[in-house]
């Protein structure tokens, strides 16, 4: 690694010709195959006047010292290598300093930070596919995803879908047609049933066919590194795990230079024409918290594991990839990251909605175990009934297809408290109900 430089005097002055912010591209050192140590080898982020902690720039707006600059900035003459910014909407330091570490993280040329992790989606989406053009899906997705595939892109832009079950590899290789489909997109672990997609197979089968392999790596930051298993492009909804804080809305777009240049064109990118722009004080909030974020998965995962064991032992139908006895464990354990567990959350299927009701209701009221709400990644544990939530978008067909029961409980393991202190409580309410 590069020896890194400080850019200020031995009085933390600034030089006034203090060298440029580098532009989107980070790549990942040689040899860097665990997140944690791409992130850390990553060019630190100094504040303005040396701080240690990122400036936020507020600005929406940049001026120029000559009134020639400005011709030249919109001819492409200058721009980012040369510090030279226009507008937050196309580019905004601390947000672009964000999307260093997003890549750093997914170990991409590149990335975007953007406002919703639906805004990534769609916007890769919309860029990768044009009108008349084919998608390959996976049947499990998240709710919002399912329904911009299902029903938004072919009555808007004449894009359609075919959905198919990740785990048929003879399925996923007939739907795509060579020459008209133009994406695969799926999960990492699939939104809620916990299913794992096998990356590099469905790479290598995509890649045959010349179809750019999208994959939304939302449930498993650090443990899974999707483009080095031979995807293109990983999105992320930020709101999430790498929030961690339950009060951010975000996403982030994690692919090659070429791929976000291309959603920055000044004609045809849909990032700059859509406008799904990133705060620069939510960039600067989430920059403080990738950091941690290996730390917070590791418990997360530690503490899901250890309840899944437990509650399987006590009769529970457990969904979780870490057992031993679940169909992808295997695999998950081949083509994860070392040392981050299998993910942080977990799924009880109790039959019906009315029994699923009955558990949520014993602990979030009475022992206080975690809160019914949507979302995951959240320090408390947070708790759904996916059929009638998150994944409400679908009819009751598509639920079938995708494996979602009406009694599923999606469960996204917390970490405050003690272990013991939370299970005593997930245990009390799991008797009250006659388990």
């Amino acid at each position: 690694m590069a020896e890194v430089k400080m850019w200020w005097d031995k009085n933390k002055k600034l030089k006034p010709t203090a060298p440029p912010p580098p532009p989107t591209v980070t790549w990942r050192p040689e040899g860097e195959e665990d997140p944690a140590a791409s992130l850390a080898a990553a060019r630190p982020e100094f504040g303005e006047h040396g701080g240690v902690n990122l400036s936020i720039e507020n600005s929406i707006t940049f001026t120029v010292m000559e009134a020639e600059m400005m011709r030249k900035m919109f001819e492409g003459e200058l721009g980012l290598e040369q510090d030279f910014f226009i507008y937050s909407r196309h580019f905004n330091p601390t947000v672009m300093a964000l999307g260093r570490a997003m890549a750093a993280l997914e170990g991409t040329e590149a990335a975007y930070c953007t406002s919703s992790g639906m805004a990534a989606v769609s916007s890769v989406l919309l860029q990768l596919v044009s009108s008349g053009g084919h998608i390959v899906a996976s049947r499990t997705l998240y709710g919002g995803t399912h329904a911009l595939l299902s029903h938004f892109l072919p009555r808007v832009c004449n894009i359609t879908t075919s959905f198919v079950d990740v785990k048929d590899h003879a399925m996923v290789r007939d739907a795509m047609v060579k020459g008209k489909t133009k994406v695969l997109y799926f999960e990492t672990v699939a939104n809620p049933t916990l299913t794992v997609a096998n990356v590099p197979e469905l790479s290598r089968m995509a890649h045959e066919k010349g179809v750019t392999v999208v994959v939304d790596n939302t449930f498993s930051p650090m443990i899974i590194s999707p483009t080095r298993l031979g995807a293109d492009v990983v999105v992320h909804s930020c709101s999430k795990f790498i929030s961690g804080g339950a009060d951010i809305i975000a996403g982030a777009v994690c692919g090659s230079k070429k791929l976000v240049n291309s959603m920055m064109d000044l004609h045809q990118g849909t990032l700059m024409l859509l406008g799904p722009t990133m705060n620069a004080k939510v960039a600067s909030e989430l920059s403080q918290r990738v950091p941690h974020l290996a730390l917070r998965m590791k418990e997360h995962s530690h503490r899901a594991l250890v309840f899944a064991q437990r509650m399987k032992n006590l009769g529970l139908k457990v969904i979780y990839p870490g057992l031993k006895d679940h169909p992808d464990h295997h695999l998950l354990s081949s083509i994860a990251n070392k040392d981050y567990g299998y993910g942080g959350v977990l799924c009880i299927d109790m039959g019906t909605e009315e029994r699923a009701n009955r558990l949520m209701n014993l602990l979030q009221n009475h022992t206080h175990f975690g809160l019914l709400a949507v979302s995951l990644g959240y320090f408390e544990t947070l708790m759904s009934c996916s059929g009638s939530s998150t994944s409400s978008e679908m009819n009751v067909e598509e639920k079938e297809l995708a494996g979602i029961s009406p009694g599923l409980i999606r469960m996204s393991v917390g970490y405050v408290g003690t272990l013991e202190q939370k299970w005593s409580q997930l245990e009390k309410a799991l008797l009250k109900l006659n388990i």
